[in-house]
């Protein structure tokens, strides 16, 4: 069974839209980080935590 060319169409709009919708997304991520950069470079407070990375960790229940 195939569907109406109407709905066709409407299914490629909307998947056209989707895949917009996600380049825009990862484009303003990359934006974001990219400015972020210099700041975690120079904060130390940003970065505080990262020291204790690699130590292990035990949840406690």
């Amino acid at each position: 069974m195939t569907l109406p060319e109407y709905l066709q169409k409407i299914y490629i709009i909307e998947k056209v839209v989707n895949s917009i919708r996600k380049t825009e997304n990862k484009n303003q991520m990359q934006i974001a980080a990219e400015s972020m950069v210099n700041e975690y470079k120079s904060n130390e407070e940003l970065t505080l935590f990262t020291n204790i990375d690699f130590e292990e960790f035990y949840e406690t229940k």
